[in-house]
């Protein structure tokens, strides 16, 4: 599977933050892209250190555009979602890459909570450009 240092997107980018459970990267635009370390258990607590740092390095208004690069195996207890949900983690779009056969009672829930919202890929690249595309879609709308 591919990793975000390989992607040609790769120089658009704004900031990297590595946490004890992953590496976020913070392109232009509002595409977060996360690889998360194996083992990692990803609660909201966890999470929250990534919503944070969003916050800091973007713009109010700017729509959140996030990609689980699912290099690795990892955990997140699939009630957590609502978790993200309740505490107003306001993700525009989501999109997962890879391995989703182990994590269906997880995908379903986050279809529930996100619904309209969440793509599923098997390639990075086509998650890439489905958020590019929605990222120039938002940045025009928004100067119009």
């Amino acid at each position: 599977m591919k990793r975000v240092r390989e992607l040609e997107l790769f120089n658009q980018i704004r900031e990297i933050r590595e946490f004890e459970f992953g590496v976020f990267y913070f392109f232009k635009g509002g595409i977060v892209i996360s690889e998360m370390h194996q083992g990692a258990k990803f609660k909201w607590e966890s999470a929250k250190k990534a919503v944070y740092a969003a916050q800091e390095i973007y713009e109010k208004g700017v729509p959140l555009i996030y990609i689980a690069n699912r290099i690795n195996k990892y955990h997140v207890p699939p009630f957590e979602w609502f978790k993200f949900h309740k505490n107003r983690f306001d993700m525009q779009y989501i999109a997962s890459v890879g391995g989703l056969k182990n994590n269906v009672l997880s995908l379903l829930i986050k279809k529930l909570i996100f619904p309209k919202r969440i793509k599923t890929f098997t390639d990075l690249d086509q998650a890439v450009h489905w958020a590019q595309h929605i990222s120039k879609k938002s940045n025009h709308s928004s100067i119009s």
